[in-house]
Order: C-alpha cells, then structure tokens, then sequence
C-alpha cells in the first residue's frame, strides 16, 4: 500500500481536503510542475521537501491559486480551482499562506495588521476581530507586541506574527513556503515551535521546508520532489531511513547533519 493510500484509509475513507490530479504548469517553455496528483487529508501535516528548482514553492502556490496551473484538476474542500475569479476567492477564504518573506504593513501596528483581512475581506466586526487577533497572537506567545509596528520585532518575531495573521482569517487549511529560510538560526527554532504547536491543534498543514528536524516530528507523510514531479512519498521513518530512490537518497545525504 502507498504511502498515500494509507493515509487516506486511516482518515476512515473521507473525501481529501486539497486533491490535485495530473496538474501540469508552465511558466512559457518552462515545464515546472509535470502531472502532479496529490491528495491530503483534513487533519493531515504533509512536508514538501526537494532540491532547489524542483518545483515545490510553484506547487504550493497553485494550491491557493497565487499560480494558475494550465493542466489538471485542482480542489480545495470541494471547490475546484477553474481560473474564474469566483472559485479563486472561495479557495483563498480557506486557504492560509505563510510566505518564506514576512510581507507585513509596515505602517500598521501588529494588531491592525491582523485584523485587516477580517474586518475588509469576511466583513467580522471590529471587536471581533480584535478579541480573534489578541487570542491568536497569545498562541503565538506575542501578545506584548501587539501594538508595535513590524520594524520594531525580529525576524522570528514577524514570521509569527504572520502565522497569527494567517490564522485570523479562520483557515481550513495552512500553507507554509519555507517560513523559516529567511530567518537568523537562532530564530528559526521559535518559529518551528510555533508551527509544531499548531499542527496539534489538528490543523491541516502541506509545508514546504528543508527543516528535516520538523519533517521527523511533525509530519504524517513526506513528499519528495525532483524536476517538477514526485519522486517518492512516505511516512517520515521510512523515508528517512530507508529512501527508495537514488535522488531522495542524495538530497538526504547532502541537507542532513551526520
């Protein structure tokens, strides 16, 4: 049995919460993304791992529709992504983003940046918003930098503030594009905390990351990509221990500390 059918039949058979099925994308005569299918269900952790250029960020950006793939199908919770306007915003209210870049308001306070998208885009009240946004930066553990502006907290301290601002919006489902490859070392590990707290919450998470650390505790199934395709994908024990392919085995060799 595949790594991915037993994941869908632990999850008791349920319809899969993101499902792509032979997605193929271009960028001109460029073929990044080569038949992908892929399923992930609700509740499940996946790590996206592969060399660089292999096609992983173009991948997780097709899943919330910031790149439409040309080829395939692609559905997020029951809406298929069709490249209308009307299916882009419905994927994208339930789909968060977690960018390797911060991409905070730099003139607005650490709140306001958090309570924006909820008061504009889902039309929640402003206390509302407020009292979501504070409780989700206390998970975060930064409730004290609330009203601060962005330059005013480190690196880790952003990307957490990120995470929060992806949260407020109520997501059913968190993308994470190497959240912590822009970070100072001793930042990255406040950052991965934050995400290994999240996913027991029973978020649903599809992250891409070279953190190998995070891939052993968190995930439930690791993908490995290699020249826009997947090359392999497994449970974190047999994948890093017993690699089936020679190119999932030399990337394994060359990012992991012996």
């Amino acid at each position: 049995m595949t790594a991915s059918a037993a994941t869908a039949e632990g999850a008791g058979g349920r319809d899969p919460i993101v499902s792509l099925s032979r997605v193929n994308k271009w960028f001109g005569d460029f073929h990044a993304i080569k038949g992908i299918s892929l399923q992930v269900n609700q509740g499940e952790r996946v790590v996206i791992c592969g060399p660089s250029g292999s096609g992983k960020s173009t991948l997780i950006r097709c899943i919330n529709g910031l790149e439409r793939h040309q080829e395939g199908d692609l559905t997020v919770n029951g809406t298929r992504l069709d490249g209308k306007s009307a299916s882009l915003n419905e994927v994208r209210r339930k789909v968060g983003m977690v960018f390797q870049h911060f991409n905070l308001f730099p003139h607005m306070t650490v709140l306001k940046n958090l309570t924006v998208g909820p008061t504009w885009i889902l039309g929640r009240p402003r206390e509302e918003a407020k009292e979501t946004a504070l409780a989700y930066l206390r998970q975060v553990r930064i409730e004290d930098q609330a009203y601060k502006y962005p330059a005013q907290l480190s690196g880790g301290q952003q990307q957490r503030v990120a995470i929060a601002r992806a949260l407020c919006m109520k997501p059913e489902v968190m993308l994470f594009d190497e959240p912590t490859s822009a970070l100072d070392p001793e930042m990255v590990k406040e950052v991965l905390n934050t995400m290994i707290e999240l996913a027991g919450t029973g978020m649903t998470m599809i992250c891409v990351t070279h953190e190998m650390g995070f891939a052993r505790e968190v995930a439930d199934r690791v993908v490995f990509m290699d020249e826009g395709k997947i090359a392999e994908e497994a449970v974190p024990s047999e994948f890093f221990s017993a690699p089936k392919s020679g190119r999932a085995k030399a990337f394994l060799d060359q990012i992991l500390v012996h």
